[in-house]
């Protein structure tokens, strides 16, 4: 456990999808992250960011995705300062392997990890394949987080594999866009289902998830809070910690 320092604030935000849907719109929105981001860099004692910052990332042992740099130099910056910053892997950007940790000093999380902070447990993550159903995206994730697949991949040229990765991705947004942007009821709000299924075994006061594009702040019993980031392509939402709760708001300038 551990307990933030006066006056300083947790930030957590999510999905990004920077390099979509064109260069220029993406830009555009970076642009925004960055101004979002030095309105903190003041008052932050930690920053979480729950995947899918890029809409593509692959790793090779000697080569990364060349944009973004802006970003990426801002939370390098950050990072220096003294403000920890987690980033957990989304579904877009599973494909991590070393460059954030050695080079940004960004601590990376594959799996969804409990924290606690002034006596609130939090459990946090990106949110892709929790909770019942969509056996086939489970299917596909274990296949893309499967050791040798991720070595067969990088055996492709960076020409070929990130044009392909770059052509895979605008089709499952495509395809999933829409519905991971309306609210589907509680009752089949997988991400729901999955932290009172947790409520079951142990108590969290706060479950943040990214993914499903849909900022919502919702009381699962007395105690407890579901909260979905939203994203940052037509949201802009974010949630801050003041040492006592939780708070979702919007990015407004």
């Amino acid at each position: 456990m551990a307990n933030i320092s006066p006056n300083k604030k947790i930030y957590f935000l999510s999905d990004f999808h920077l390099g979509a849907p064109d260069y220029e719109k993406s830009l555009l929105r970076e642009k925004k992250i960055l101004a979002f981001l030095n309105s903190i860099q003041g008052n932050a004692e930690e920053i979480f960011i729950l995947g899918d910052m890029f809409d593509f990332w692959y790793e090779y042992k000697k080569v990364v995705p060349k944009n973004f740099v802006r970003l990426l130099g801002k939370l390098g910056e950050i990072s220096d300062s003294g403000i920890k910053i987690h980033f957990f892997i989304g579904n877009h950007d599973m494909w991590m392997n070393g460059y954030f940790e050695e080079e940004l000093n960004i601590k990376v999380y594959k799996e969804p990890q409990i924290f606690e902070y002034n006596g609130k447990k939090m459990l946090i993550g990106h949110g892709d394949g929790l909770g019942p159903g969509d056996k086939s995206y489970k299917f596909l994730k274990k296949i893309f987080r499967n050791k040798f697949c991720n070595w067969l991949f990088g055996q492709l040229h960076p020409t070929w594999g990130i044009g392909l990765a770059n052509y895979f991705s605008r089709k499952s947004r495509e395809k999933t866009g829409e519905a991971n942007a309306e609210w589907l009821g509680e009752e089949n709000e997988w991400l729901v289902i999955y932290a009172k299924e947790i409520l079951q075994k142990q108590h969290i006061d706060f479950f943040i998830f990214g993914h499903r594009h849909y900022p919502v702040d919702m009381a699962l019993n007395e105690k407890s809070h579901y909260i979905n980031l939203g994203d940052w392509i037509t949201n802009f939402t974010y949630a801050v910690f003041d040492g006592e709760e939780i708070i979702l708001k919007k990015w407004e300038r």
